[in-house]
């Protein structure tokens, strides 16, 4: 990876190409620390930390230069300009604030910052070996907590509740953290795409959306299904098969050379034939890594062919106000082939008697 960096500034004549953003960071080095500063120049690799990660850095980042910061960020970046001639220093556009980049231009007068974009998002598309890896086992252990939690879903449980035990279940099972909040949605309440858990108790007859992922060894997982308390009825039965089907379509016919939004097209027609594309607002999927969202995108905005090795969800759902909704979500990785699924989960409707 960084000899494709170290190509990049040739091609802009860049004498060296820095990163503060701590995920980006962590991908280059494999520092995990909250703070530093990646330099990448055509003969050097630098890891600047402060006093609190030195033995940190040099445990987790054993072939990197581990410079210990002195005084300020600016003080050792100075260090480094000076100790490289650099005149052209290629940052993260994405990640630099306009007052960072003032700052950097008001004190190394005479060197150049030259703005990049998604240099290092470019090579986190396609995932290691070692990356699936960490993705899929953190994808077992969110299968297993939703799992361990069904047969706790009664009526009269509160969904933050629910929040709460599927956290604590993933911990216990090995994660680092939730990737993100947990989403519970019950009832009328399904059909916020994003519903943040609240005191609303589970009743006979709804429809729970549950979505939620963890995080192992720095690498994410996602997954949703939707359950129904009770026997569903036939508006229920129909757009959750509704829902299920544009799903496994899109499972079925994903694989190298599609691009994200022929893969989203496929899930969306089925959805639209059936008459609820107006409720279906949101993508197809996103990729997952080291950050729960991360390229590519399954949407219609992406017509960049996928590649094998690509890590994605494929989550299509209907939303109805006032009603509830459905979402199905599993996490694939692309194969030479098609994908393979990494959330093995049934994907019939579980009903909770």
């Amino acid at each position: 990876m960084l000899e494709q960096i170290r190509s990049r500034l040739a091609e802009i004549s860049c004498d060296a190409f820095i990163s503060t953003y701590r995920t980006h960071r962590r991908y280059l080095t494999k520092f995990t620390g909250s703070a530093g500063l990646v330099w990448i120049g055509h003969d050097s690799k630098t890891l600047v930390v402060d006093f609190r990660y030195a033995e940190q850095a040099e445990e987790q980042s054993p072939d990197w230069e581990i410079i210990l910061q002195k005084t300020t960020a600016e003080d050792t970046l100075a260090e480094l300009i000076g100790r490289h001639k650099a005149r052209r220093i290629a940052f993260e556009s994405e990640y630099v604030t306009v007052d960072q980049l003032a700052k950097w231009q008001e004190k190394f007068e005479g060197v150049e910052f030259v703005p990049t974009k998604n240099w290092v998002a470019e090579l986190r598309k396609v995932k290691t070996a070692d990356e699936i890896e960490k993705i899929a086992a953190a994808a077992q252990i969110t299968v297993q907590a939703l799992n361990a939690l069904i047969p706790s879903i009664k009526p009269g449980i509160a969904e933050i509740e629910l929040a709460l035990e599927l956290e604590y279940t993933m911990r216990k099972l090995g994660a680092e953290a939730a990737a993100f909040d947990p989403i519970v949605g019950s009832g009328p309440r399904g059909a916020l795409p994003h519903a943040i858990p609240g005191e609303r108790r589970v009743q006979v007859g709804d429809f729970i959306v549950i979505d939620m992922g963890c995080v192992y060894q720095g690498y994410c997982s996602d997954l949703t299904r939707t359950l129904v308390v009770g026997k569903p009825d036939a508006k229920q039965l129909e757009i959750y098969n509704t829902v299920l089907k544009a799903q496994l379509a899109a499972l079925e016919a994903l694989r190298p050379g599609l691009t994200g939004k022929e893969v989203d097209t496929i899930a969306r027609e089925i959805i639209k034939e059936a008459g609820y594309d107006r409720n279906f607002g949101h993508s197809l999927g996103h990729g997952v890594g080291l950050e729960i969202h991360e390229e590519p995108r399954l949407s219609q905005y992406n017509e960049e062919p996928l590649a094998p090795g690509v890590v994605v969800t494929v989550e299509p759902g209907i939303y109805l106000p006032g009603w509830g909704g459905v979402r199905i979500e599993d996490l694939v990785v692309v194969t030479d082939e098609g994908c393979d699924i990494l959330t093995n989960m049934t994907k019939e409707l579980i009903v909770i008697e």
